[in-house]
């Protein structure tokens, strides 16, 4: 939401730069700018499509406009055929001179990670979905039934499993869990790797909230040179041929833009920078989630504390005699409450998406 509410924003402040500054072409050049946008979000949530392409679009279909409010004005507007000539010769022309070049570079390293990101985001929500609904083994039900339910059937309705004979059920039944731990934590790091390098031209809210101003800049370079362009765009296409069309004026609504519209502010609490550091600030408390789970359903209050008679599989003991075995599937060999055989597929799908998007 809040990447969706900063492209909208950053559009709002380039159409409100045509309805301020250059009002007579503002409602030509609010369709070629919301189809900018419409582009940055495509490629940031949907398709992998070409930074450096809807660039040279924009400039591209933006050129005409310009040429024909600013640079060789008319009563009427420039025929369809024409405008498609200074379209296509745009690239060769260089009205903007090196702008579109310098977005093209700003926006592939903005976009690029935001959407890496992203991704990496909906990968974290689907290994925590995958992992909550797993199916667990014959084996480990029977031993959480007989660690959980067996000492009731004696009247021990109070008497809690020992700590050690917990963390060996607990243990053998998160075995194949345990497995995603070493790269969930990777994962993480990977995020806050990319997270604070996110910055600069790296950082999407930087260059979004400033593109406006490099419009700005490309316009006044082209008005500079309009004697020149003038000159260039007669050798190629000819004089302009016109048709007569009435020139729409701006009808950009600033107020319902505005609305709804929390305003990122440099100096604000809000911006999309600190909300990823606050993201990631909490993360890094799940780091080793996956590893010290069977520690925290154990220690939390689910097993006897250390002294206290407990229950170890057949009887109330005063402690628990057996070896307490480590996480993980090959720490499972000689846990002598739940056996364990090979891998879980969908664990295993999981550990590869973690380590591709560790990758990207």
């Amino acid at each position: 939401e809040t990447f969706e509410m900063l492209i909208k924003l950053a559009e709002n402040y380039t159409s409100t730069l045509f309805c301020n500054e250059y009002r007579n072409m503002a409602a030509e050049a609010a369709i070629r700018v919301q189809e900018f946008f419409t582009d940055i979000g495509l490629f940031i949530f949907v398709t992998d499509i070409s930074t450096e392409e809807f660039v040279n679009r924009f400039f591209d279909t933006l050129f005409p406009v310009i040429y024909n409010h600013m640079i060789n004005p008319g009563l009427t507007d420039v025929s369809l055929e024409y405008a498609e000539c200074l379209q296509m010769s745009r690239r060769d022309i260089r009205p903007f001179g090196s702008i579109p070049k310098k977005v093209i570079g700003q926006m592939g390293r903005s976009l690029l990670p935001s959407r890496s990101f992203l991704q990496a985001l909906n990968l974290g929500i689907e290994v925590i979905n995958t992992t909550e609904h797993l199916h667990f083994s014959k084996d480990c039900s029977r031993a959480l039934l007989r660690m959980l339910y067996c000492p009731h059937c004696q009247g021990l309705t109070l008497t809690k499993p020992c700590m050690g004979y917990c963390l060996n059920v607990i243990q053998g039944c998160l075995a194949y869990m345990a497995e995603v731990d070493i790269h969930w934590q990777r994962y993480i790091q990977s995020l806050e790797e990319l997270s604070s390098a996110m910055r600069g031209t790296y950082d999407i809210e930087h260059v979004l909230l400033n593109f406006h101003s490099l419009v700005n800049d490309a316009l006044m370079q082209a008005r500079g040179n309009g004697p020149e362009l003038t000159k260039q765009v007669n050798k190629v296409c000819g004089p302009p041929v016109r048709k007569p069309t009435q020139t729409q004026l701006c009808s950009f609504d600033q107020n319902k833009y505005n609305q709804g519209l929390k305003m990122f502010s440099r100096d604000s609490e809000e911006t999309l920078a600190n909300r990823r550091k606050e993201f990631i600030r909490h993360l890094q408390l799940y780091r080793a989630f996956y590893g010290a789970l069977a520690d925290q359903l154990c220690g939390n209050e689910m097993a006897a504390a250390d002294g206290i008679p407990c229950w170890n599989g057949e009887d109330v003991v005063r402690s628990y005699t057996h070896r307490v075995v480590g996480s993980g599937i090959k720490a499972q060999a000689g846990n002598p409450e739940v056996k364990v055989k090979g891998t879980d597929p969908v664990i295993n799908q999981i550990i590869e998406k973690l380590k591709h998007v560790i990758q990207v």
